[in-house]
């Protein structure tokens, strides 16, 4: 993940997107809390688990997201008392785990509370990119299969905590699944139209999704490690990639939207010039959107620049 140098020009383009297709709503703070009063106390580290912690918990959870601002870094994070505070309170912590988000587990190391689920242990993941000797992509909640276990765990966490609500907590995790299995199908259906097509990527936040869709990443590793590092592009790189959009090598940019500079900014500008899709993507969920329509939405309009 990058976030070094954060554009907001960027993050409303990445916004308008959403908003065209899933209705969005006013902006969230940096700690955001679901409008129940009692039930189980959750705290996760960003709004999109908090969202679908809200999803299976409803009105029998309390929800506290960490980080919903678009220009927090998870990576640099420093957290307040108020922060510890909530997390040794909570009945249920979700961390994205992976290297993400440290500062959550420093929290759960000290404050010690009653459960914690990290998403990324959950998913298997980690153990799959060591068994094949490959680096972890910790961005997995752009990986429907691993959000569908995350899922799981949140609805047995919480019925461990409120036995009296686990009927509740399994019925809403069943309708959440429902869907996201629709967007699993989807995956599926549009992947016979854009298996093998070339795309781009400035950091690999999307890149789950665009293996699900068939898409060959032809980003050079060393440009994406450098955006992701926050230093410059090697030059002779810089180029190569550049070179993809004139080519016909690549359909579309995927970008990540939270974290632009110079280079992300040169290479959103030669797809452009040359008639390719340019797709801004963001790591937290968008203001009045749902996990769920925010996914329907990024699928949507990923699938269409690769068909093009």
């Amino acid at each position: 993940m990058g976030w070094r140098t954060m554009r907001t020009g960027a993050v409303a383009v990445a916004s308008s997107v959403l908003l065209s297709v899933a209705a969005c709503a006013s902006s969230t703070s940096a700690a955001s809390s679901s409008p129940a009063a009692s039930g189980v106390n959750v705290v996760a580290s960003t709004n999109v688990w908090g969202d679908i912690a809200e999803a299976i918990g409803g009105n029998r959870v309390q929800v506290t997201s960490i980080i919903s601002d678009p220009s927090a870094d998870p990576h640099s994070y420093e957290a307040s008392a108020r922060t510890r505070l909530a997390v040794s309170k909570a009945d249920v912590v979700i961390e994205n785990g992976g290297g993400y988000d440290d500062f959550m587990s420093r929290l759960v190391s000290s404050a010690q509370p009653k459960a914690v689920i990290n998403a990324v242990d959950v998913s298997g993941r980690a153990a799959a990119a060591r068994a094949a000797g490959q680096d972890l992509n910790e961005h997995i909640w752009y990986d429907f299969p691993s959000v569908a276990k995350v899922a799981d765990r949140i609805a047995s966490t919480l019925s461990s905590a409120a036995p009296g609500d686990a009927g509740t907590f399994r019925a809403n995790a069943t309708r959440f699944q429902g869907q996201l299995h629709d967007l699993i199908t989807r995956e599926a259906t549009d992947r016979l139209a854009t298996e093998g097509a070339g795309v781009a990527i400035t950091e690999p936040v999307p890149l789950y999704l665009l293996n699900a869709l068939g898409a060959v990443n032809k980003t050079p590793r060393a440009f994406s490690k450098a955006v992701e590092d926050g230093t410059d592009v090697p030059p002779a790189v810089l180029q190569h990639t550049l070179d993809l959009f004139g080519g016909g090598a690549v359909k579309a940019l995927v970008y990540n939207a939270q974290t632009t500079d110079a280079q992300t900014e040169q290479l959103k500008k030669a797809a452009r010039d040359h008639h390719v899709a340019v797709v801004p993507v963001t790591e937290t969920l968008p203001p009045g959107n749902s996990y769920l329509a925010w996914m329907t939405a990024n699928l949507a309009a990923i699938s269409k620049a690769l068909r093009a």
